[in-house]
């Protein structure tokens, strides 16, 4: 059941670099519309860029980002900075493949949150509910299966 706040909030789910796998994308995506939310699905191969133009264009409440090449700290802090080279502030959450030692250098680069492998459709929603309804003086959010 869609939480009330939840109503209007727009997601961006994209795929940045060159993985090419979208299973798990489209899985998330489907997860964040069944809680509610409109799911904006950019596709496969897309740049920091075209992250950030879509995100703004398509006027997004936040971004989720599929990671899986290990390409993370090299691709998220740039969407982080292209989305707010445009004068936006939109949160990125980060889900895949991210190992541990990881976690907070993408924290510290801007990142809203991370999922990692095992998260389970509960904790994908509660976790973009706290990423879309946190203050500025909020901590960045970690959410994974504890396994």
């Amino acid at each position: 059941m869609p939480h009330p706040h939840d109503a209007a909030a727009r997601i961006l789910v994209a795929k940045v670099g060159l993985d090419g796998h979208d299973r798990g994308v489209k899985v998330v995506a489907r997860i964040l519309r069944d809680a509610g939310y409109e799911v904006v699905y950019t596709g496969l191969f897309q740049t920091p860029d075209t992250v950030a133009a879509a995100a703004v264009d398509e006027d997004v409440d936040a971004i989720g980002l599929s990671m899986l090449s290990g390409a993370h700290l090299t691709l998220a802090p740039l969407v982080v900075d292209k989305v707010r080279a445009r004068g936006v502030d939109i949160p990125v959450v980060v889900g895949g493949i991210v190992p541990d030692p990881d976690v907070a250098k993408l924290l510290d680069a801007g990142v809203a949150a991370v999922l990692t492998p095992g998260a389970t459709a509960d904790e994908v929603v509660a976790t973009m509910r706290r990423v879309l309804s946190r203050t500025e003086t909020s901590q960045p959010a970690v959410q994974d299966s504890g396994a």
